[in-house]
């Protein structure tokens, strides 16, 4: 190979891996999170989520890209970083501690790499779409 031959082949290697990495298809629109070898198919609606099944869950989880995921009791959440929200939307209680994601409105109805996953502990989480950890962050009592 010629030294002009691999320097192009680095520079497509590492534009693929951005793509990657960045979560872009290549300018493929995918219709559900479930992965590209999955057929497209209709989301099922959101089912009830009861407080007790995200109280675990309940709060802000701080990772280490000073980035966070926030959860309420309803079980809405969002996932930020940089102040730019990445992911809104509902967290579906699967047992076990896991939690799959809503995506575009809706339920994927199997896990997904749209999730997360408590330690026994649960005072740390793994999201499932980066391996990250991220810690629960401790509530600051007010003044008083």
């Amino acid at each position: 190979m010629t030294p002009r031959t691999r320097s192009t082949v680095l520079a497509v290697c590492a534009c693929v891996a951005g793509l990657v990495l960045a979560g872009c298809g290549g300018g493929e629109e995918k219709k559900d999170a479930a992965g590209p070898s999955a057929a497209p198919t209709t989301l099922a609606p959101l089912p009830a989520v009861r407080p007790a099944d995200v109280k675990p869950l309940v709060g802000r989880w701080v990772g280490t890209a000073k980035d966070y995921f926030q959860f309420k009791a309803d079980g809405s959440g969002v996932w930020v970083r940089g102040g730019q929200k990445l992911w809104s939307g509902s967290a579906i209680p699967e047992g076990g501690g896991k939690y799959r994601f809503s995506w575009n409105g809706g339920d994927p109805k199997t896990a997904s790499y749209w999730g997360v996953s408590l330690d026994g502990s649960r005072t740390s989480l793994v999201f499932a779409g980066t391996n990250q950890t991220y810690k629960k962050a401790v509530a600051k009592k007010g003044k008083g």
